[in-house]
């Protein structure tokens, strides 16, 4: 099993991932653990925080010269604005008296959409900032981490793993299943990573339109990995079919409301005939993939709770967020008055950041159903045991064709 868990603040001192599962001898670059925090970091409508963050992962166990030992993996990510946080948010009762930052009133105004509330019920919470510290988005930086990770692993039989946005607030892009290399070909830099240009403008006007009134926007994003193996997962148990696996990992990403494979809802309202993906023997001068031939891919590459060798794709729908600079009303948790909610720093629109959090979420869950499929303690033993099945495919193909051709 590849698991992962995460501890840190939006403002304490370090966020922290521990990644357990991983096999020995994978190599890891903490750079490009860092490569994925920084595209996290990216997109129009993002906050201050990120211009004084500037993420960078530190591998503190688990990697001795550049490979994985089998050893649980642990990184660290410091928070810059800590500095800036330290009286208010310092794990001593009576903070020291160096400690940096002003002391910060309690925030007893719970913000509409946001955990503040349910989260202060259910720990009996005074003070929102108790919740709203940990059930913030910046956790999220952990998750690309232990992403990355899985990453590299997933790399090593050839899978990739791609995000585009196909929507912000009420301007849509009719880029649902995009070419894969379309996606990957995105600038990191992108401000809306979508492909669509005129869309994509449209999108910038709606997130400055949204700012200017002190508002937020939501969107839906696309998540495409290539090269996913048949077989992984299974249908045989509810909690082990991969589509369940991935939406819960997909619906755990904060603001996320829906989660849609394929087609998703739209299937409801077709017929079975322009719904399922017929399969036809290869040639005919068409493409296939695998051992058949797919015409069409609107169950995303998964059908049963099973991979079937197409590309996975998987969207996500994410709502506004929660603080907005022209706040909605709400009640002082201490004297029990109507009030405003509460304002945190925040941003605007966060879909493009939440996409590669999206993509680093889908990896994890992959890389665990490869290692549940394929086994094996290193990666050597991983990598032969996924050639051997290979082969295996290959023959049994073969016949097939050779029978049907003779």
């Amino acid at each position: 099993m590849l698991r992962f868990l995460t501890a840190g603040e939006s403002h304490g001192r370090t966020l922290v991932v521990i990644v357990d599962g991983l096999p020995a001898g994978l190599p890891v670059d903490a750079g490009a653990l860092t490569r994925e925090l920084r595209r996290r970091q990216q997109g129009h409508g993002r906050g201050r925080r990120m211009a004084i963050e500037s993420d960078a992962a530190v591998i503190t166990a688990g990697v001795r010269h550049g490979r994985t030992t089998g050893a649980p993996v642990a990184v660290s990510i410091d928070n810059r604005d800590w500095v800036n946080w330290a009286f208010t948010m310092h794990a001593d009762e009576i903070p020291p008296a160096d400690a940096g930052g002003a002391h910060r009133a309690p925030v007893t105004r719970p913000r509409p959409g946001h955990a503040d509330l349910a989260g202060a019920i259910k720990y009996g919470h005074a003070d929102l900032r108790d919740v709203l510290e940990r059930a913030s988005a910046r956790e999220t930086a952990a998750r690309v981490a232990a992403g990355a990770l899985a990453r590299l692993l997933l790399a090593q039989v050839g899978v990739e793993l791609a995000s585009h946005v196909t929507a912000i607030g009420p301007e849509r892009a009719e880029t649902r299943g995009a070419d894969f290399d379309l996606v990957a070909a995105l600038p990191e830099d992108s401000p809306t990573r979508c492909v669509d240009e005129a869309a994509a403008a449209r999108m910038t006007a709606a997130v400055d339109a949204a700012r200017e009134a002190g508002d937020t926007l939501g969107g839906v994003f696309e998540v495409a990995a290539r090269g996913v193996p048949a077989g992984l997962g299974s249908y045989a148990q509810w909690d082990r079919r991969l589509d369940g696996r991935l939406a819960q990992a997909l619906m755990s990403i904060p603001a996320i409301k829906a989660v849609s494979i394929g087609i998703g809802v739209e299937a409801a309202g077709l017929r079975g005939s322009e719904v399922h993906d017929e399969i036809l023997p290869p040639g005919g001068g068409e493409p296939a993939d695998g051992p058949v031939l797919r015409p069409t891919n609107h169950a995303g590459g998964l059908e049963g709770g099973v991979t079937n060798g197409q590309e996975l794709r998987i969207s996500a729908s994410m709502k506004p967020i929660a603080t907005l600079m022209a706040p909605l009303r709400s009640v002082d948790l201490e004297t029990g008055a109507p009030a405003e909610a509460a304002i945190e720093r925040s941003d605007v629109c966060a879909v493009p950041a939440a996409s590669v959090v999206g993509e680093a979420m889908v990896a994890v869950v992959l890389a665990d159903a490869l290692l549940e499929r394929f086994g094996g303690d290193s990666v050597g033993e991983l990598r032969g045991r996924w050639a051997d099945w290979r082969r295996q495919m290959d023959e049994r193909f073969a016949r097939t064709r050779e029978s049907r051709s003779s």
